[in-house]
């Protein structure tokens, strides 16, 4: 009896002890840190800025379209960090007077200006709804048009849930979670 005593006073032990560690050293920060990282801040501050876009919601949307992946590509052909199909990059570059190459997609800076002035053309179309933007910047503008007229989703952006495209529904929730991840971490 004095045995397992003294063994339950040790584990007890052990484990205060590894709870103290974990609170001083902040580790369950320091973990969802490594996992919502702060990556290309210059190119993220300086554009986002400029459109008056919160920097950690470029981080959000970064973190969920790429994971951070420079080189990243999708099967339906969607490019870099903010994952932008080629018919869109062209677009936003004449539109900023780059000029395009599939090459400058995966440069980072470039492909964050680009991702960011579309995402900004998304927003005012949709009177600043973030929501109605963060799906049509998955789904495409056209689609979640049709979804408004239908009644699937209200042109306030209430009705999520019931995006008919599994990937866009997943999606817009990702960004939320992953932009409220941000918040807690970074302000």
């Amino acid at each position: 009896m004095k045995r397992i005593i003294k063994i339950v006073i040790i584990v007890f032990l052990v484990i205060s002890l590894l709870l103290i560690i974990y609170k001083a050293f902040h580790i369950e920060e320091k973990i969802l840190k490594h996992l919502y990282p702060i990556k290309y801040q210059e190119y993220v501050n300086q554009y986002s800025q400029e459109l008056e876009i919160d920097p950690l919601l470029t981080m959000a949307i970064i973190k969920t379209e790429s994971n951070f992946k420079e080189d990243a590509s999708s099967q339906s052909g969607a490019m870099g960090l903010m994952q932008l199909m080629e018919s869109t990059a062209k677009e936003q570059a004449k539109k900023i007077g780059i000029e395009y190459s599939k090459e400058i997609v995966y440069q980072p800076k470039t492909n964050i200006q680009l991702g960011l002035y579309y995402f900004d053309t998304l927003l005012a179309h949709f009177n600043e709804n973030y929501i109605l933007a963060f799906a049509a910047y998955n789904a495409g503008l056209g689609n979640v048009e049709r979804w408004i007229e239908k009644g699937t989703i209200t042109k306030e952006g209430k009705g999520v849930e019931n995006i008919p495209f599994p990937e866009t529904n997943m999606y817009v929730r990702k960004i939320i979670r992953n932009y409220k991840i941000y918040q807690e971490l970074y302000k």
